[in-house]
């Protein structure tokens, strides 16, 4: 099987993996969701342990993890536009945006 590039995995299998994992990590009990990974991932201190806990998760906890980070994640990249927003650093790109709509050079697509 050709290994995806991240960019094609993102674009394209991400958001299904994302729900299979999903639906996977809702099939453990509450409790172990979250627990069982925190005991074998432990405390690490650079990212290859990290990459090598992750490799040893069982399917369910894999899923529960990636359920999980995939939250995190978003929450992260949401605080990270908000605070880009109130900065200002999007205000070009939004009268751009605004002045193609006015211009009628906007699209249903």
């Amino acid at each position: 099987m050709k290994q995806a590039t991240a960019d094609e995995f993102f674009r394209r299998g991400y958001p299904e993996y994302l729900s299979r994992a999903r639906e996977a990590a809702s099939l453990l009990p509450p409790r172990l969701r979250w627990t069982a990974i925190r005991c074998k991932l432990g405390n690490m201190n650079t990212i290859e342990e990290i990459e090598d806990a992750v490799r040893r998760l069982s399917a369910q906890e894999l899923a529960a993890f990636c359920a999980w980070f995939a939250e995190f994640d978003a929450a992260a990249w949401d605080r990270q536009i908000e605070q880009d927003i109130a900065a200002g650093r999007l205000d070009a790109l939004a009268d751009e945006a605004l002045d193609d709509l006015r211009q009628g050079r906007c699209t249903d697509r």
